[in-house]
């Protein structure tokens, strides 16, 4: 099983990135998927999910309306599109699978882990 981000760099502020997760070694439509950073010295936080079908999606309130959750069935990849960055967005950001759409919230429950790849957002 492999989780590969990617996508990840340096960007000023109100500026734009688009992660991306590549899932392989699983049944890929199976799988709801979460993304999740990690701020230094902050404890890990939910991002985004999109549920197995991609019908449903879920945003922290720190992000929404700025950043969009994607996926691509065909070719086992997850997307996170990130628009109008700012600095309190620089973190590592981390691709996560999880077999239930209904504990996207609980780090815990998720079953797979990605390395993580840095965004840093500069003002």
């Amino acid at each position: 099983v492999q989780l590969v981000e990617s996508g990840g760099g340096l960007v000023q502020a109100g500026g734009s990135l688009r992660l991306s997760c590549a899932a392989s070694g699983f049944i890929f439509d199976d799988y709801a998927f979460g993304w999740f950073r990690q701020a230094p010295g902050k404890e890990r936080e939910f991002v985004a999910a999109i549920s197995q079908s991609g019908g449903s999606t879920s945003y922290a309130d720190s992000v929404k309306g700025r950043f969009t959750i994607s996926r691509d069935n065909a070719k086992s990849m997850v997307y996170l599109q990130m628009d109008s960055l700012k600095p309190e967005d620089t973190a590592v950001y981390y691709c996560a699978a999880d077999s239930s759409w209904k504990s996207i919230f609980e780090m815990r429950e998720y079953d797979w882990w990605g390395q993580g790849t840095q965004v840093t957002v500069s003002s």
